[in-house]
């Protein structure tokens, strides 16, 4: 994979998401382009890929949410996850991809929120249903968005499926 592009496409991702995004927050909900990014790269990618990229996107959420650590911890861990399972179920349409991303979005947050507990830090009001909101809500921009993410992971030698 090449990893300067990959590095340039979280920072983006992630001042996108500090900021832009909210404007197109929906009751307060926003989608989580982090979370779209794990996935992504969890499907077009190889599992080694896919592993290090989860680690370093959940590290990512860390900087700009409000503790270092649970992202990275539930991130890697459920990225890594479906990596593992890409080898055995390809996750290619859009449907499914929509599903992927909700199912991980939840899991990966509600297992975030748990570590956030353990660590003693508060948690913000109304956790879970935000957190239902914006898994669904990145579940169905996600996949609009893994098109142009294709191309600019692969622009030189457009090879959308894993090496």
């Amino acid at each position: 994979m090449r990893w300067l592009r990959f590095a340039v496409i979280v920072i983006v991702a992630m001042l996108l998401q500090a900021g832009i995004v909210d404007v197109v927050a929906i009751a307060g909900i926003k989608f989580d382009l982090l979370l779209i990014l794990l996935v992504f790269f969890a499907v077009y990618r190889s599992a080694a890929d896919a592993i290090i990229a989860s680690f370093a996107i959940g590290f990512a959420a860390d900087i700009i949410g409000s503790a270092i650590g649970p992202q990275t911890i539930s991130f890697g861990l459920f990225g890594t996850l479906l990596a593992s399972l890409n080898n055995i179920i390809a996750v290619r349409r859009m449907p499914y991809q929509s599903l992927v991303i909700a199912v991980v979005g939840l899991l990966a947050g509600a297992l975030a929120l748990l570590l956030t507990l353990f660590k003693g830090l508060p948690t913000p009001p109304h956790a879970f249903p935000v957190l239902l909101g914006t898994s669904l809500y990145s579940a169905a921009v996600g996949p609009y968005l893994f098109l142009p993410l294709l191309w600019l992971i692969d622009v030189r030698t457009h090879h959308f499926y894993r090496r």
